[in-house]
Parts: C-alpha cells; structure tokens; sequence
C-alpha cells in the first residue's frame, strides 16, 4: 500500500475512535446513554449487514452464540462502559481508560489463556498503568464514571481475546455487522430496564446520531479492518496509541475540556506502553533479540 495513502488511513480510522467520545457527550443532552448507543449500534449493524448479506455467513448455532457474545462484550459492555462514564467523568479520561485495553490483554491472555509474551511488552504494561496513575493526578479518583471506564476496558480485553479464539472461523464483515447488531439490542434492552430512557428529536441530536453510526462506526471499523487485511496487523495496531491522543485533541477543541499536565504526562506513558504492547516481534534473523 502506498505509504501516503497508509497514514493518511491510519489518521482518518484513529481520529473518528477518539472523536467519538466528544460527540457522545455532545449526544448525552438530548439522548440517554445506553439509548443513544443502542440507537447507534443497532442502525450500524442493520445497515452493515445489507452489505455482508451474500457473505459466507455461521452455519451452526454455536457460531451464531459465538458472534452474540462478542457482541455482548466488543459492543455492549465497552460501550455502555463509556457512554455512562461519560456522564461523570471527561471525554479525555474515558478515552485514556478505555483505550488501556491492549495492556489488559496481556495480563488476561497470560493469566487465562496461557499466552507468552515477551520482556518489552511486559515494560509496556507497566508503563500504561504508571500512565493511568499519573492521568488520574497521581492518586486514584474512585468516582464512578472512573470505574466504568476501567471496565469498559477489560470488556475490550476480554472481546479482544475472544475475536482472535472464535474470529478467524466466522467472516470478518460479517462478524463485525452482527455483533453490533446484537450488542446494539442488547444496550436498548438495557436503556429500558436500568435507566430512565429519554430522546430529543431535533437536527442536532438526528446529526450526532448519524455521525456516530455511519461515520464513527461503520466507515471507522470499514478502514480499520482494510488496514489489518492489507498491511501488517502488528504494526498498524500498534497505531491504536493514537486514538486517546484524538480523544484528548476533541475534548478540548470540541467541549473546551482543560488539557492539563497530568492528562499529558500520564496519556504519554499510556502511549509509550501501548506502542511497546504492540511491538512488532524480532525475525529469526535478526541479531538484536528484544
């Protein structure tokens, strides 16, 4: 892929991941959270799987269980998680905590499904979470909306897991329009039995709507996925470090959120610890062993 058009990608997919916390928020004054994500998720899913339909799809039943409970984690609990947290805590500060969830799949990966991981990636664990202390202001804020994002990232670490178990059986497009699907239902089914569910209709929440469903959802995870098939999966996750900074970057040019110290010392620990999370691993020929 050309080298231009790669990063120019890159860019596009990361800033629509972060900017979709300060929209959200923007969305949270005329629609409640779970409903505004289940509105989001379910209008992505069906809209998708109009273009996955004479894809190969599940054949059994379990393959089918297997996509609605990645739905259950990828879409529901991350973003439930996060619409929420929102609620209580910055834009800035869901995004730094969600996006921790490459670190959180190492420790899961190690402890649950018995992966090996190499001393450098370890280094970057430590990092993020030395990040995510000095974000918080070096103590820990056990506000609510502070936990929420916390979990938001472990439902991404656990999804993550269960994609590279069950995913590589079940069409990657096809995967991705459903479990949205579901997972969008699920969060409607949420909105109407945990909270007091509530919509404005009017042309800036139909707007906000749209964004986070087409643009924010099916175009971002459309170039996301275009990327990992064409170019080298390890590398172009290792980008993931830039969608917080975008989060970062939107809180403030979009909502007016201070940018303080803090926020930027601890997101570049978090940053440097994903980058190392994420580092491409040695070839056999090469001399250098990290």
């Amino acid at each position: 892929m050309n080298r231009f058009l790669y990063g120019l990608l890159v860019l596009i997919t990361t800033a629509l991941m972060g900017s979709s916390f300060a929209v959200g928020k923007i969305g949270l004054e005329y629609v409640s959270p779970l409903l505004l994500v289940g509105i989001r998720f379910t209008l992505a899913g069906m809209l998708m799987s109009l273009f996955v339909a004479r894809r190969q799809h599940p054949k059994t039943v379990i393959g089918w269980l297997q996509m609605a409970v990645i739905g259950l984690f990828q879409t529901a609990g991350v973003m439930g998680c996060i619409f929420i947290s929102l609620r209580t805590i910055t834009a800035s500060e869901s995004s730094i905590l969600t996006f921790m969830n490459p670190l959180l799949v190492v420790i899961f990966g190690t402890l649950f499904v018995g992966n090996r991981y190499r001393f450098v990636q370890w280094v970057g664990v430590v990092f993020g979470f030395l990040g995510v202390f000095v974000t918080l202001g070096f103590h820990l804020h056990l506000r609510f909306g502070t936990w929420l994002g916390f979990l938001g990232a472990v439902s991404w670490a656990i999804a993550t897991l269960l994609i590279k178990r069950w995913g590589p059986r079940i069409d990657t497009w096809v995967l991705t329009a459903y479990q949205m699907f579901v997972g969008g239902l699920l969060l409607l089914l949420g909105s109407v039995t945990i909270e007091r569910p509530h919509i404005e209709i009017n042309i800036s929440s139909i707007s906000i709507l749209v964004w986070l469903a087409v643009m924010a959802s099916i175009v971002q995870f459309a170039i996301w996925f275009y990327l990992l098939q064409n170019g080298d999966p390890g590398k172009t996750s290792a980008f993931l470090f830039l969608a917080p900074f975008f989060g970062v970057l939107s809180g403030w040019l979009i909502l007016g959120e201070p940018i303080r110290w803090p926020v930027l010392l601890g997101g570049l620990f978090i940053f440097v610890g994903i980058f190392l999370v994420n580092w491409p691993k040695p070839k056999k020929n090469e001399v250098l062993q990290i």
